[in-house]
């Protein structure tokens, strides 16, 4: 998963082959899922995999860090729309795409892994938090913030506390809770347990 370049901007060269990246991506996945470290995982390993060259794949990214952190961000779901309606369906539409990210079998392995590994590789974590935790950060942020400006929501709520709660909860439910489902409602749960503390 790379940003691509405008086609104006391209050096001349072969174009950059989509099903060459997609199978890149799913080797990595496909050996960090089976329980391979970032330590012993290897762009030989990963060229193997996925049917190419190791050139294919320093084309794309310049070390293993780089891959596997854009890796693991296409295992997140995309950033849902908000109907911007109100902050309590906003939120909720956020948490249930945590909610799902977390369901999926194969997400949890691979993010069990990385995990293991984030002291160790930090510039992993680094790139991992900029392509795919941020962005959801901030779009729980400005529904706070939007609150706020309309009144909906306290002037006073600190919006890094607010995000810390949301989805610290949605986390400890996905991650700590008893075996089993989740409850379906969970993320309207949450919400409405936090909302009366955040509200004007």
């Amino acid at each position: 998963m790379t940003i691509q370049e405008p086609v104006t901007a391209r050096p001349a060269g072969r174009p950059r082959s989509e099903k060459a990246e997609r199978a890149i991506i799913e080797a990595t996945l496909d050996l960090v899922g089976d329980g391979m470290g970032v330590a012993e995982l290897s762009i030989e390993a990963i060229a193997s995999r996925a049917g190419v060259g190791k050139t294919t794949i320093y084309r794309r990214w310049s070390n293993k860090e780089e891959l596997v952190a854009d890796a693991l961000a296409t295992l997140k779901a995309p950033l849902p729309p908000l109907g911007g309606e109100s902050v309590r369906d906003d939120l909720i539409t956020l948490l249930r795409a945590m909610r799902e990210d977390k369901g999926r079998s194969r997400t949890r392995c691979v993010m069990n892994v990385m995990m293991s590994d984030a002291d160790r590789y930090p510039a992993l974590m680094e790139r991992f938090q900029k392509v795919a935790i941020e962005p959801r950060k901030e779009a729980m942020r400005e529904v706070l913030r939007r609150g706020i400006r309309t009144g909906e929501l306290r002037a006073d709520l600190e919006v890094e506390m607010g995000l810390a709660i949301l989805s610290g909860t949605m986390i400890w439910y996905t991650k700590w809770a008893p075996p089993g489902d989740l409850p379906a409602d969970l993320p309207e749960r949450i919400v409405d347990h936090v909302l009366p503390g955040f509200a004007a």
